[in-house]
């Protein structure tokens, strides 16, 4: 039974080695490519695909919309420092007003998406994904990534990832369509379990 519990173990520890070390060989050696196949990691230089950097951590399609977007960020912000954990690098954002633009980083059926690159991470928000518990969803992503490592992260289990998101976020939606209603309803068991001051430290073992 031991030795059967250490080959779980160590299979395990083997997975998660090759899911941090391959896209990150991928990313390090073909960073064209990256750029032409992987649209995500335009996010580290927005302004290459059409956006406007008004500040550090928000790109704008539609510059005139700063202060909404700005306010929608602050208080996404300071709710996930308040609420779940606090943030050591606030994320970059780029606020996308068309859909063109946010396909153009890569994205379609989502309203929003976290996509860490290179040890850091950004959000782009879609047309649809102009609202407080959208923005706070993708924090805690990045919060994630912060506490486990972008690359770790991306290893995690969906229902720790998505579920910890949806339910920390305050998503008022009562069902969600599945997976992510059982995604919530999992963490939030998970979570019941281990506690919140204990909560990094087991996420980490998942």
């Amino acid at each position: 039974m031991r030795k059967g519990t250490r080959g779980g173990m160590g299979d395990r520890a083997l997975a998660r080695r090759l899911c941090i070390l391959v896209p990150l060989m991928v990313l390090l050696l073909i960073p064209g490519a990256s750029w032409a196949f992987y649209k995500p990691v335009r996010v580290l230089v927005p302004e290459l695909n059409g956006a406007t950097c008004v500040s550090d951590a928000i790109c704008m399609e539609d510059v005139p919309r700063y202060q909404e977007a700005s306010a929608l960020y602050g208080a996404a912000l300071e709710f996930v420092n308040a609420t779940v954990g606090e943030i050591e690098v606030p994320p970059r954002a780029v606020f996308c007003s068309t859909q063109d633009c946010f396909e153009s980083f890569g994205f379609d059926r989502a309203v929003a998406h976290t996509v860490g690159v290179s040890g850091m991470s950004g959000i782009v928000v879609g047309p649809r994904g102009w609202k407080g518990h959208f923005m706070r969803h993708e924090i805690i992503h990045h919060l994630q990534a912060e506490r486990l490592g972008v690359f770790e992260q991306w290893c995690s289990p969906e229902w720790f990832k998505e579920g910890m998101a949806y339910a920390l976020s305050q998503d008022p939606r009562p069902v969600l369509s599945e997976p992510w209603q059982g995604y919530r309803s999992r963490f939030g068991e998970w979570f019941q379990s281990v506690g919140r001051k204990h909560l990094w430290v087991e996420a980490a073992k998942l």
